[in-house]
C-alpha cells in the first residue's frame, strides 16, 4: 500500500520521511491540497529505478533488432564465446 502524506509532513517531518524512504526502499507520495504533487524516494531506490529503465531500454532494442533478423547468435554460438572469453 503506498505511503501518501500531505505536504506539510515534508516540510515539518522532512526527517522521519528521509529515514522512512531508506527504511523501506519504496517511494512516499506527497498530495498538495489534497491532489498529488510529488514523490519522494531515497537517492538508492531512484538509481535502481533508472538502472532497471535502461535495462528495459536494451531489452527492447535487443528484441527488436532480433525480431528484425539482427544480431541474432544461436545458442551453441553463444556457449562457445562465453567459455572462449573466460579462458
Amino acid at each position: 500500500m503506498p505511503d501518501i502524506r500531505p505536504i506539510s509532513d515534508l516540510r515539518n517531518r522532512a526527517g522521519d520521511i528521509s529515514r522512512l524512504c531508506h527504511a523501506t526502499a519504496q517511494p512516499i507520495f506527497i498530495t498538495k491540497n489534497g491532489r498529488e504533487d510529488l514523490v519522494v524516494m531515497s537517492q538508492a531506490a531512484y538509481d535502481q529505478q533508472l538502472a532497471r529503465l535502461e535495462l528495459y531500454a536494451k531489452l527492447g532494442e535487443a528484441e527488436a533488432e532480433a525480431a528484425a533478423g539482427r544480431g541474432v547468435i544461436g545458442h551453441d554460438e553463444m556457449m562457445r564465446r562465453l567459455k572462449s572469453a573466460l579462458r
